[in-house]
């Protein structure tokens, strides 16, 4: 049985795109300029991945400003800029916090607040980012069983990142997104791609000082996470589950993480949720070792696993063998037809956020295409 290969979403996108995207968020670029950067830069990078071996490929998020704040052009009822959230980890390294978050990327990250009813403003954008990958998936020819995935937002990730200013109560906000974003999501896999939802705010919500925390506080963080994905099943409803992967982070960025909560913790609610395929950081020195509690758990036969054998943080491409080991250990909890072999995160959250170069990060995709093969063997 194969082990197919895939990543989280985000690569890095080239500097002059960058430059464009800033442009754009500053309202001073150039439409047409950007949108054709796009184009080249999604054809590029899907070529890349083809490539490198990877099964089920993405636009690297290149249309994006990030995983979480491009929602601001798609969802109307938002405006202004939201304030900055603390990490708590990262007040015991200050210095961490204002390399990665303090220079020209950080200010451009500009989430916003809600301000009004929700509703969804984006079926052009959407469309436009399926019409770019399947054109660049069509001019390498990848096909197959791998496919392609887009990223999209989950209803709690954009909770937690924008400050709720309009509705009287926090399960009406979330519900309002689920809703909203749910045409999003099905235009992703009615156009046949698979819909991943990053959900960083389950994992985050214990560790970061998000303008919500009184509702992690009540509830608990796994009850914060039973409503989260009930958001999402909300959204889900009349997908096709096995079309769908929800993507778990502790927050890319590099810090101690010595207050990250234990995935054995979250798994449970998650597994409940509709989603059937679960991606999660599996080979950073934080949680690597929570190979053993997943043993521990049971695992409904329907899910997939999508362990991180790559860390999106650093500069060292991991060795094929060592990258086997990490995608052995899970293959023998749920079988190696039930593995998908991932990264912890995305290269490129943010545009011009990231610590990984494009060409190590094609290393790292290669070697792991390569550590797919040897599990193969």
């Amino acid at each position: 049985m194969t082990v197919r290969t895939t990543h989280v979403g985000s690569l890095p996108r080239p500097e002059a795109l960058t430059r464009l995207m800033y442009r754009h968020q500053e309202g001073t670029g150039d439409a047409a300029e950007l949108e054709a950067a796009i184009t080249d830069a999604v054809h590029d990078v899907v070529a890349m991945q083809h490539g490198a071996g990877i099964d089920v490929v993405s636009d690297g998020e290149m249309g994006k400003p990030g995983f979480v704040n491009y929602v601001g052009e798609r969802l109307a009822g938002f405006g202004g800029q939201a304030g900055a959230w603390s990490i708590d980890d990262l007040e015991a390294a200050p210095e961490l916090a204002i390399a990665q978050y303090g220079g020209e990327a950080g200010a451009h990250i500009m989430p916003a607040n809600c301000e009004g009813p929700v509703s969804y403003v984006g079926a052009a954008a959407v469309q436009r980012d399926i019409d770019t990958l399947k054109i660049a998936l069509d001019k390498v020819g990848h096909t197959g069983s791998g496919g392609a995935f887009m990223p999209s937002a989950s209803p709690g990730c954009i909770a937690t990142c924008s400050p709720n200013l309009h509705y009287p109560d926090y399960d009406g906000y979330l519900d309002a997104l689920a809703d909203a974003m749910a045409q999003e999501y099905r235009a992703i896999v009615d156009a046949g791609l698979i819909l991943q939802l990053d959900c960083p705010d389950i994992p985050m919500a214990g560790h970061t000082q998000f303008w919500c925390r009184d509702e992690v506080q009540r509830r608990g963080l796994v009850g914060f996470a039973e409503r989260h994905v009930a958001a999402i099943d909300r959204a889900l409803e009349g997908i096709d589950p096995a079309r769908v992967r929800l993507h778990l982070c502790w927050g890319n960025y590099e810090g101690p993480h010595h207050h990250d909560a234990p995935l054995a913790e979250l798994l449970p609610p998650v597994l409940a949720g509709r989603p059937t395929m679960i991606s999660f950081e599996a080979a950073n020195p934080r949680h690597e070792h929570e190979w053993a509690d997943v043993a521990t758990l049971a695992i409904p036969d329907d899910k997939v696993l999508l362990p991180g054998v790559v860390d999106t943080l650093n500069n060292i491409v991991e060795h094929p063998r060592l990258i086997a080991q990490r995608l052995e250990r899970y293959a023998e909890v749920v079988g190696p037809e039930r593995v998908v072999a991932s990264t912890d995160c995305g290269f490129g959250t943010f545009v011009g956020f990231g610590r990984v170069g494009a060409q190590v990060a094609e290393m790292k995709l290669r070697a792991m295409a390569e550590g797919a093969a040897l599990v193969r063997a």
